[in-house]
């Protein structure tokens, strides 16, 4: 939704296809547009049974498989925030890269780690200790007991939750009050308890692994070994085309974790990794912002071309 909520001739989808590309938007599952199941119902816990883990196993490859397989070609991927990440971690096992064409990636957020929000950190600092006790396996910031969690976050000190947005995804340069209205009407959107508990051991513990069921037990269960596995993505192919944006004020990709990513990255074909740094964007200014065709888009049309 978040890609569509500006004028058309700002809105990337829409620039893409008027550029002659198909466009495919895919939700992410536990969202608005993404709660229907063969057989469970989001009323059971069974259905929020998942993390970030799912979306890189199963969520990415049935997107994959289903365009590719009605479009007959190979995939220009772009992914935003946890789109990233996702790809990022599913292209460093060996997945979808046969089916891809190449990726642009925009706020990355494969590490954590520098976090600029001070909403954010406390967030995962208390995230895994307090919302275990809340017993509900849907996370929905605007009911109970995602709100109670909210509200508990806001009384610490240094935490402002006057401009949660700002709070959240830093200092955005260049969004629409129009825009700004949209996206609070409909976001935040659902996820998962577990989800959110694995994003936050990404934040506590600076690596981007599976998740931890914390008992070495459970996880030789999942894993055969009784710490998570790592995502190692210096494993990504070399010579992938990649392209990547990230902004100044972010405070969720922050400019030290791509750091960290351009760095596992740097023996990647450099005729093959494009990397672009604006200094006054911040998370939602890459999805959302007014002047973002110029910015951004344009720089990702033609990476595309090439």
């Amino acid at each position: 939704m978040t890609w569509l909520l500006n004028s058309p001739e700002q809105d990337l989808p829409l620039i893409l296809a008027d550029n002659g590309f198909d466009v495919w938007i895919a939700n992410t599952r536990g969202t608005g547009h993404s709660r229907r199941h063969i057989s469970l119902d989001p009323s059971n816990p069974a259905f929020w049974d998942w993390s970030f883990d799912e979306l890189i196993s199963y969520d990415l490859p049935a997107v994959f498989d289903y365009v590719t397989n009605k479009t007959g070609q190979k995939i220009n991927y772009v992914g935003h925030s946890l789109g990233t990440l996702t790809a990022l971690a599913s292209f460093s096992e060996g997945n979808l890269v046969n089916q891809l064409k190449s990726a642009a990636l925009l706020s990355p957020v494969a590490y954590l780690s520098h976090m600029s929000s001070e909403f954010l950190v406390v967030a995962a600092n208390t995230f895994i200790d307090q919302i275990i006790s809340f017993g509900q396996a849907e996370f929905d910031i605007k009911r109970l007991p995602g709100s109670a969690f909210l509200n508990s976050l806001c009384v610490h000190p240094g935490v402002d939750c006057s401009d949660l947005m700002t709070a959240i995804t830093g200092d955005n340069c260049c969004l629409n009050s129009s825009t700004l209205k949209l996206f609070l009407l409909n976001e935040p959107q659902s996820s998962s308890r577990k989800n959110l508990i694995h994003l936050a051991q990404i934040v506590r513990h600076g690596v981007l692994a599976k998740y931890n069921y914390v008992l070495p037990a459970h996880n030789f269960i999942h894993y055969g070994q009784i710490s998570p596995p790592v995502y190692n993505l210096a494993n990504i192919p070399h010579d992938l085309p990649l392209f990547i944006s990230y902004g100044g004020r972010d405070a969720l990709a922050d400019v030290g974790d791509v750091a960290t990513l351009l760095d596992i990255l740097k023996n990647h074909d450099q005729d093959k990794l494009s990397v672009q740094f604006i200094k006054d964007y911040a998370h939602a200014d890459f999805v959302m912002g007014f002047n973002a065709n110029d910015m951004v888009y344009k720089n990702i049309i033609s990476f595309f071309n090439r």
